[in-house]
């Protein structure tokens, strides 16, 4: 059985794939958050900007097998720009930066909690490039395409090899050169959503000029409307 919040078609806003078309599969529940503001104060991730308790959302539901999730997802893309066949590039493990086939990101809350071997086979199956977005609390299943880990302060990281580390900053007790001698291809700073998102921004801009190891990552999806 797998609870999931939303299901939906958009645009990826934020990262390396910023603007590529894709499925958001959206899991319920968190291990660093119960997602109820009562617990907020508490959490390890105390500034999360995303509701995932629940399974109301649009597409949500439980389904009771990683077939039928799969082919819901399927479903989810528009038939009218479905590729006709696989692209070639679509063999390479690296192909999320070509877009050659669909994608589909696997967020939540944290998508490990229920994306397993059986659901990564399924939407392999039904066409799908695999991505997630994580905590990094939980090692990543074998089979996923694209891993962006998301660390949070205070919480272990066991997952330390990826496609892209996108830290949410500032964080408290959380510094980006902790990460860089990590085993990723991108870094990214992408400043916390909040009241002081302005100054959040302008302070991770100012980090990347003079680190430049490190991109700024925007939510480009709020700035333009899409969910």
């Amino acid at each position: 059985m797998y609870a999931v919040k939303e299901l939906f078609y958009t645009l990826q806003g934020e990262g390396a794939q910023t603007g590529r078309a894709a499925v958001f599969l959206r899991f319920s529940g968190c291990n660093l958050w119960s997602g109820q503001e009562k617990d907020r104060a508490e959490a390890a991730c105390s500034f999360c900007d995303t509701d995932f308790v629940g399974t109301n959302g649009p597409g949500g539901g439980k389904y009771a097998s990683a077939p039928a999730l799969a082919a819901a997802a399927r479903r989810t893309w528009p038939q009218a720009v479905w590729p006709e066949a696989p692209q070639p590039e679509a063999e390479s493990p690296n192909a999320s930066s070509s877009g050659g086939r669909p994608l589909i990101v696997c967020t939540g809350g944290e998508p490990l909690l229920q994306l397993d071997g059986a659901l990564i086979t399924a939407l392999h199956g039904q066409g799908f490039e695999i991505a997630i977005e994580t905590n990094g609390t939980i090692s990543a299943s074998a089979g996923i395409d694209w891993i962006c880990v998301s660390p949070k302060s205070g919480a272990p990281l066991r997952q330390t090899r990826g496609d892209e580390l996108k830290l949410v900053y500032p964080q408290s007790g959380v510094m980006p050169e902790t990460y860089v001698e990590l085993d990723f291809t991108h870094f990214f700073l992408q400043p916390k959503d909040g009241p002081d998102v302005a100054l959040n921004t302008g302070e991770a801009a100012a980090y990347c000029l003079t680190h430049p190891r490190w991109r700024l990552s925007v939510q480009t999806h709020k700035l333009i409307g899409l969910p």
